[in-house]
């Protein structure tokens, strides 16, 4: 098991080179390279080239980490067309980056509108009949996951569109702080990972409250039908993720794949965060 660390705490304080720096001084092995605005930003063209993956290796080796996963996030499966072959470009570019950064697994978001389903996945789709062959020369893998607002934000839906893609390289991230979202409140952990079995490769690590409990109403918005999505990325023990069956499960189905702090909400305290993350996870999983 990779047990790694998403330095989103840290994209706008830190370089590059002090980010990786920061991640071995908290004690991670891996890092998890979510969207900085200096190397594969949101939804834009990779600020790239050889000279900066040669300084990433460099620092990496120095610091004694690696990387587990490169993570882009591009509006693959928008509505509109234009927007969509852009992101299709942006993720060329940004398997070359990984393959150059010898990094042979990326994970991403199904991305679009939950308020536009039929066409967002068309457009996936389309999109994903252009990169699958991307992905299998150059031998990288890609692992998904259901997110709050996309086309696709629940468990078993990610899971459908998962099999329906056929591919053995591509399967599933479970991101706990989605756990509310996945089965539309019931927040079932132990039944969606029994659902998930052998596709469950990738673990985001941080709690959340149940957007759907108090009859609705433990978020309130104004006007009531606002098209908004609401969840966070809490350390564990501070939402309502049931985590001790979480962990349980994850132990018995012997997982080995990788597992992400994926705090985001204290970057006021990003150290301390950290560290209890690390110790939290490490309890949780049965790692020394």
């Amino acid at each position: 098991m990779k047990l790694a660390y998403d330095p989103t705490h840290f994209r706008d304080s830190l370089s590059m080179e002090e980010m990786i720096f920061k991640t071995a001084e908290l004690g991670y092995e891996y890092i998890e390279l979510s969207p900085r605005e200096d190397f594969c930003p949101f939804y834009k063209y990779p600020k790239v080239d050889k000279q900066k993956i040669k300084q990433v290796k460099k620092w990496l080796n120095e610091a004694g980490v690696k990387l587990s996963s490169l993570l882009p996030l591009y509006h693959w499966a928008g509505p509109e067309e234009e927007r969509r072959q852009a992101a299709v470009r942006n993720w060329k570019r940004a398997i070359e980056i990984a393959v150059e950064l010898d990094v042979d697994l990326m994970n991403s978001e199904f991305s679009g509108t939950k308020y536009n389903p039929v066409v967002c996945e068309e457009h996936f789709v389309r999109s994903m009949d252009e990169l699958i062959p991307v992905f299998e020369k150059e031998g990288v893998r890609l692992n998904l996951q259901a997110h709050p607002y996309d086309f696709i934000e629940t468990n078993t839906g990610a899971i459908d569109m998962i099999r329906a893609l056929d591919r053995p390289w591509i399967k599933l991230v479970y991101s706990t702080a989605h756990t509310f979202f996945y089965d539309d409140g019931i927040g079932n952990v132990g039944k969606m990972l029994d659902e998930a079995g052998d596709l469950l490769d990738h673990v985001l690590f941080a709690d959340t409250f149940n957007h759907k409990a108090a009859y609705g109403l433990r978020y309130i918005v104004n006007p009531p039908d606002a098209q908004i999505t609401v969840h966070q990325h809490l350390n564990i023990g501070e939402g309502e993720v049931d985590f001790d069956t979480m962990f349980r499960k994850l132990r018995e189905m012997k997982f080995d794949g990788i597992a992400t702090n994926a705090v985001f909400a204290y970057s006021d305290r990003a150290e301390e965060s950290s560290a209890f993350m690390l110790k939290k996870m490490k309890e949780g999983l049965g790692i020394a």
